[in-house]
């Protein structure tokens, strides 16, 4: 099943870059100076003194179009952070989403208990670590740890979130209580 997924990601990207071309969807025009920090699936360089511009290759998801939906539901549920999907960049034979977002720039250490909070009074549960499940909406959000939700002026702002949508049978291990 994994190579199936692989190779539908892979014809997924072939796509992707013929799209690309044909509505000139190329960025170029990325400042390589300005960067700021990477993590796994990610690049991230400053824009200007209100944006930031990531790079992600979709490394977390089974398919682009599982990270595409991971963008609309991050800008549903978080508009503050909401993501604009400016085009593609490739490099090194690498095709990445390049999505501006807000710069935030945190003033206060992120307490996960009050993240934790926040999340649970808004139909999430925590299921492991920094992991969430919204069983009526059979969605999970993960990695919410201090360095993708940060504290700004007392308000939470989640910039890097991690949302995948499941089928409730798919999801019966996730019910169980922690």
């Amino acid at each position: 099943m994994a190579q199936e997924y692989k190779q539908n990601k892979q014809q997924e990207t072939k796509c992707l870059i013929e799209f690309a071309d044909q509505y000139n969807l190329w960025i170029t025009h990325i400042n390589l100076e300005n960067y700021v920090s990477q993590g796994a699936e990610q690049k991230v360089y400053l824009k200007d003194g209100a944006t930031v511009l990531k790079l992600n290759d979709a490394i977390y998801y089974a398919s682009w179009i599982d990270y595409l939906h991971n963008l609309l539901l991050n800008n549903l549920f978080f508009p503050d952070t909401a993501y604009q999907l400016l085009g593609f960049f490739k490099e090194q034979e690498i095709l990445y989403a390049v999505v501006e977002q807000p710069f935030v720039k945190a003033t206060g250490i992120t307490d996960l208990s009050l993240v934790k909070s926040f999340l649970e009074n808004n139909g999430f549960r925590n299921t492991k670590n920094h992991d969430y499940y919204n069983e009526e909406l059979h969605l999970i959000l993960e990695d919410l740890h201090d360095e993708n939700v940060l504290t700004q002026n007392s308000m939470l702002y989640f910039i890097d979130t991690v949302f995948y949508m499941v089928s409730a049978k798919s999801a019966k291990h996730l019910n169980k209580p922690l």
